[in-house]
């Protein structure tokens, strides 16, 4: 019985370092890792752009109240056909539902209400005859808040099957050098979904830096852009761009 116990455990020693000593299977022993990129400039067709309006007084008349610059505001839009659903309020200041403004106005009868509205466009072309009807004393403001294309996500994906398309592409010309050839992908690394966020959000700081020098410089630059001496300039353009990481076999 002793043998037999001894047996078993030398067998299974045996077994153990036989096991510890193989190689481990590999099926993909030579490989390659390859970048791909693509990218795409696109013209924005969703352009939102905010027009801050503001009480106003001019030497010996009485102030203008912010009821009628809203109303004259709001037909304007509607004049060169601007929809009212294209238009919606981003900040209020001195309603009638803004408490501590009342209270503040109480002690300066002077204090001006103002509203700032947000306006989608779908091309500049709008945004300038907007310019040519606002109230110059009214108008505080007038600044490009955001920039993007309706179909941000079609692109998006178009983007990503090229990049990998082009992976592949390079992937056949660099293993064709060495005389190897190229075998099957491996592993395909997506690029982040925030990429796409940061692009754009990129795009529109350069672009709101343009817009905030000022309503004044808008409507000069509107003007000369419409003059005989100039070319109409369209709307700055986004450029998209992903890259992917592959690894393919080697055969």
């Amino acid at each position: 019985m002793k043998q037999l116990i001894a047996l078993l455990l030398l067998f299974a020693a045996f077994s153990f370092a036989q096991a510890q000593t193989a190689p481990e299977s590999n099926p993909y022993p030579k490989t390659i890792s390859i970048t791909g990129s693509s990218e795409m400039e696109i013209v924005p067709d969703e352009i939102y752009v905010q027009v801050d309006l503001k009480e106003y007084k001019k030497k010996g008349e009485n102030k203008v109240e912010l009821e009628k610059i809203k109303s004259d505001f709001l037909e304007k839009c509607r004049t060169i056909g601007i929809a009212d659903s294209a238009i919606s309020i981003a900040s209020y200041e001195g309603t009638n539902y803004n408490y501590w403004y009342w209270k503040r106005r109480k002690k300066d009868p002077d204090m001006y209400a103002a509203i700032s509205y947000q306006i989608k466009f779908k091309e500049s072309k709008k945004m300038d005859q907007l310019i040519d009807v606002l109230d110059d004393e009214a108008t505080a403001n007038f600044k490009i808040v955001k920039a993007t294309h309706s179909k941000i996500l079609e692109y998006r994906r178009q983007l990503k099957i090229q990049a990998i398309k082009a992976a592949r592409e390079k992937g056949i010309y660099l293993t064709e050098a060495i005389n190897e050839k190229l075998g099957e992908a491996i592993t395909i690394v997506e690029p982040e979904d925030n990429n796409l966020m940061n692009l754009l959000d990129n795009n529109n700081n350069r672009l709101s830096q343009y817009s905030n020098a000022g309503f004044q410089f808008e409507r000069d630059s509107a003007k000369m852009a419409s003059s005989d001496y100039s070319t109409p300039v369209d709307f700055k353009k986004i450029k998209l761009k992903f890259e992917v990481q592959m690894v393919f076999a080697l055969k």
